[in-house]
Formats: C-alpha cells, structure tokens, sequence
C-alpha cells in the first residue's frame, strides 16, 4: 500500500504540472483497480482543494466545486485506504518536529508523515522526495518529470 502526498494527486490532476505524466503511469499501473492499494488522510485532501484551486500556480486551476468533487471521489475509492490519526500520531510529530529541528514549514508533511507511519504505511508517493526523506523510515516513490 502506498500512501499519497498532496503533490501527487496534484501532479496526476494537474495537467500542465511537470509530473503529470509520471504521477500518471503510476495510478494506472500500481493503483487503479486495485482496492487498498492506496493510503490517503483527509488532511491530503483538504490540502489538495488548497493548492489545485490556486490561480497564481497554475495557468488552468480548477474551480472549488470541481476540486472538492475529486476530493470526495479519493475518499470514497475502492483502492483508498482511509488512514486517520492514531494515538501514537501526535507524539510522533511532537517527536519528529523536535528532533529533526523543524519549523512552520514543515508542520504539514511532518504530520503526515507520522499519520502514515503510524497506519503502517511504509511508501510515500510524492513529487518532493526531500519532504520524507529526513524520517529514515519511507520507500519513497519520487515522481518527476
């Protein structure tokens, strides 16, 4: 099961984004039709409405009502796993924010990261390696152009 970053469903849903096409190959070879063989958080999702509705990133951004609509499909996806928080998340972002000597901008994919690693999830699909890389404990799929 690989677990998805926020730039990856914005890579594959993005068009003109320089990972499209990898970001691509890798949903229809490793994650359509194949039920839970994706990980994803709400936290991805909201953050994907965020970033896929931003006019000033892309040239064609969708329309809110389209990106939450896409969203909503993620969540709903036989080849999701829905992975929510743990008891053992929150400690392990505290920790990882801590030991790592991370700041405001590394609070989202710090806490995804620990969501993940406390579901089990072992891979990371992303377009930014180095957003993963520090915790020592992902395969990391890093999708580029």
């Amino acid at each position: 099961m690989i677990g998805l970053d926020t730039s990856f469903l914005v890579g594959l849903t993005i068009r003109e984004h320089p990972a499209h096409s990898a970001c691509m190959k890798l949903f229809e070879t490793g994650i359509l039709g194949k039920e839970s063989s994706a990980a994803i958080c709400a936290q991805v999702l909201g953050e994907f409405a965020h970033v896929v509705t931003d006019r000033r990133r892309f040239s064609q951004p969708l329309e809110m009502d389209d990106a939450l609509e896409i969203s909503n499909q993620w969540w709903h996806a036989r080849e999701c796993r829905i992975v929510e928080p743990t008891q053992h998340s929150f400690p392990l972002f505290v920790d990882w924010m801590q030991r790592h000597r991370s700041g405001r901008k590394r609070v989202l994919d710090t806490l995804l990261a620990a969501n993940y690693h406390s579901a089990g999830i072992k891979q990371i699909a992303t377009t930014d390696w180095r957003d993963f890389r520090i915790f020592g404990v992902f395969d990391i799929v890093h999708l580029t152009s």
